[in-house]
């Protein structure tokens, strides 16, 4: 499933978005009724974000219903008031809905306005979206040391540069081409990077010079190579689970998908061009680490068996197979034996 949906918010939900920005409200829940985004409860603002939060947030989420939760901060910037986004999910969700949730993320977060959010959290239970839960959702996100407000801006702005600024901004690399990446796609990308989804699929707009998200959603194993196209090259990013002498395993694999020459001159070029400076943003930007890079032209190459032994290949096995063996020590010297056709003739 794409994260292009369709759905959007309601009239009464947008009324809501900019009376809530006055500082009144502390949270906003939020679902998907008759494909429309709309608002279930609110909260009013009655102590400080930390106290408030269990009180305000739990109540919000329901056993076995997706929503989504805004709840509002104490600290400000010149926008106003700074926004936590939410996103609930729990686990025995049927899997339609959550992977419709999962889609519409990005949507419910434009509608808000994305200056306003300071922070968002995923989770599949109360126990995650508690106030003890999102302090451990900071602490992890601090990784070697926290990032100051400055520092967070910066990287908010590399990523909202790469998403947004205009087609004829493009520029060339010692690399490649770089071509702006769509918010979906860098949204989908964070998504496998956390666990959601295991298969993304990305396209190069031809005419507009852009990379779009094609479909992002959670694919079985053995049907990885169904989704690589015959006719089009693509990009695919996939979460590779396995085990390996005793350990389990989750290998990101970026996959480039070319099917020979039945493409375009133009499309070739472009998808081999691209290719460079997108790994760079996966791997430096969106900071999700890749276990291998792998070429293909046939949607028959990419089974697990394949991906297993390129992500652990056998290096020195052609080596043990054809090592010439020693001679025999102390031979002698090297005898010339005559045919004995040449000598009679």
């Amino acid at each position: 499933m794409s994260h292009q949906t369709g759905i959007t918010a309601s009239e009464e939900l947008r009324k809501l978005f900019l009376k809530a920005r006055e500082g009144k409200i502390r949270s906003i829940k939020i679902s998907i009724f008759d494909e429309k985004l709309t608002s279930d409860a609110t909260e009013k603002v009655h102590s400080s974000w930390d106290k408030d939060y269990d009180v305000t947030v739990l109540p919000h989420l329901v056993d076995a219903q997706p929503c989504y939760v805004l709840y509002r901060l104490d600290s400000r910037n010149e926008n106003g008031y700074q926004w936590l986004f939410l996103a609930y999910s729990p686990d025995e969700s049927p899997v339609r809905e959550k992977m419709l949730y999962a889609a519409t993320r990005a949507t419910v977060k434009t509608e808000f306005g994305l200056v306003h959010i300071k922070d968002e959290m995923f989770g599949t239970s109360k126990r995650e979206m508690s106030f003890a839960g999102y302090e451990r959702h900071l602490h992890a996100r601090a990784g070697p040391g926290p990032m100051t407000d400055t520092e967070e801006e910066l990287a908010r702005l590399k990523l909202e540069e790469m998403a947004y600024h205009p087609v004829d901004t493009r520029h060339e690399t010692l690399k490649g081409v770089a071509f702006p990446i769509s918010r979906e796609a860098l949204d989908s990308m964070v998504d496998l990077r956390e666990g959601r989804i295991n298969y993304i699929q990305l396209s190069i707009d031809l005419q507009r010079e852009t990379i779009n998200l094609e479909k992002a959603a959670n694919v079985p194993q053995p049907e990885f190579g169904r989704e690589v196209p015959e006719d089009h090259a693509r990009y695919h990013l996939l979460n590779f689970r396995h085990t390996h002498e005793g350990d389990f395993l989750d290998s990101i694999v970026f996959l480039y998908s070319m099917p020979g020459y039945t493409c375009p001159i133009k499309e070739r070029m472009l998808y081999s061009s691209c290719k460079a400076p997108l790994l760079d943003t996966i791997e430096q930007y969106v900071q999700l680490p890749l276990a291998r890079k792998v070429e293909v032209d046939s949607p028959s190459e990419v089974t697990e068996e394949f991906l297993y032994n390129e992500i652990h290949p056998k290096e020195h096995a052609h080596k043990m197979a054809f090592a010439k063996p020693k001679g025999p020590p102390n031979r002698g010297a090297r005898r010339i034996t005559k045919n004995s056709k040449c000598l009679t003739s």
